[in-house]
């Protein structure tokens, strides 16, 4: 019998502690591409790294069987195991899938149409990321009909991996808590065997309902922590000023998805309750810089701030905290991000209604318009 075999772009935290983990655990031989040489020649000189999981239930697996290739310098290489794999997954940020999409497309060309079609999962903190990924790839295609030798499956997927201390190498700390939810339809009667993934019908509200708790809640912490003073993550959820507008900004998403995706109120509030407990633990000890990197990203339109207020300013709902966040975010000055430093300089550039065009995608039109506005114009002062 053949080994299955799954090549995955990204080898950071993520990709070598969640998503490599997990295709591992079902039996897929791994193969990591990356364009950071250090990180992947390291990668590519070693047996194996442990992943530990902290929290409710602790544990310590050992990932092996895989190989490793710098996508920037064996491309050629990268395109001959996509040809013949059976699964493509990414953990590499969305805007990154525009570099990748080439490659998938060139391994598509060489692959035999005799093989199943690959099975592509973007594994990435957006809605709709494999949709995106599957655009690009479509316009690297010579022929369109090439992309009959995939399958698009756009996923959610939900685990805290927290910064890692520089002598922990290879080796990951993540919580134990996971989800990697993966819509069904596209494979039909041939979903690919992966256990610790679960496949639903209908994938929106599962990405919604992470996106608009974890991701929005994480990130508030993150930006009101930064203005309290605050140094991780831990640290910025036990002040009673950050707590506040986190808990404010949750039960705002909450009116959404309870509204839109029909969730009941107590399971929605039981799933808010242990995030905010997971933004506690020390064990998972993050830093409210490393979390709110990126603000340009996260104040964009579909994003976990703009993406949730716009829906419910459109259901007659204002939604105050969530705008309050906004101003947080661009008020999130690190030097050593460049979003940060960008944000900065259109804040001190643009106008008010220049910046909340550009940056959030919303139209004047819009009943969320006006709101932003006033807020970036109370930033800029």
């Amino acid at each position: 019998m053949m080994s299955k075999k799954a090549v995955h772009f990204g080898a950071g935290n993520i990709g070598r502690g969640f998503v490599g983990l997990v295709l591992h655990n079902a039996g897929y031989e791994l193969v990591f591409a990356d364009v950071n040489g250090e990180l992947i020649d390291a990668l590519a000189r070693s047996t194996s790294y442990l992943v530990r999981e902290v929290g409710a239930s602790a544990s310590i697996s050992t990932v092996d069987n895989y190989r490793a290739l710098n996508s920037a310098t064996h491309e050629a290489e990268v395109i001959r195991e996509i040809a013949s794999a059976d699964v493509v997954t990414t953990a590499v940020g969305p805007p990154i899938l525009k570099f990748v999409a080439p490659v998938i497309a060139a391994a598509l060309a060489k692959r035999a149409p005799t093989r199943a079609p690959l099975a592509v999962m973007a594994c990435e903190n957006a809605i709709g990321a494999t949709d995106l990924l599957r655009e690009r790839v479509m316009d690297s295609l010579d022929d369109p009909l090439l992309a009959q030798r995939a399958v698009f499956a756009n996923t959610a997927v939900d685990r805290i991996v927290p910064a890692q201390p520089e002598a922990a190498g290879l080796d990951v700390t993540v919580e134990a808590f996971f989800e990697w939810a993966i819509e069904s339809g596209p494979f039909g009667d041939a979903v690919p065997v992966i256990p610790e993934a679960h496949f639903v019908e209908n994938l929106d509200p599962y990405i919604e309902r992470k996106l608009f708790t974890v991701n929005t809640g994480h990130a508030t912490t993150a930006y009101h922590g930064f203005l309290a003073g605050a140094t991780s993550i831990a640290e910025a959820i036990s002040m009673p000023v950050v707590r506040r507008e986190v808990v404010a900004v949750l039960a705002e998403t909450k009116a959404l998805l309870v509204k839109k995706h029909e969730f009941s109120e107590l399971m929605q509030q039981e799933y808010i309750d242990a995030n905010l407990a997971r933004f506690a633990s020390e064990e998972l000890a993050d830093t409210v810089e490393r979390v709110g990197r990126q603000p340009l990203r996260k104040l964009s339109r579909h994003e976990r701030f703009v993406g949730p207020a716009a829906e419910l300013a459109e259901r007659g709902i204002s939604p105050e905290a969530l705008v309050r966040a906004m101003g947080a975010a661009m008020r999130f000055d690190v030097p050593d991000d460049p979003q940060s430093v960008e944000l900065k300089q259109l804040l001190a550039s643009e106008s008010a209604h220049g910046f909340t065009l550009q940056v959030t995608g919303l139209t004047p039109s819009h009943p969320l318009f006006s709101a932003v506005t006033a807020e970036v114009a109370a930033a800029q002062r």
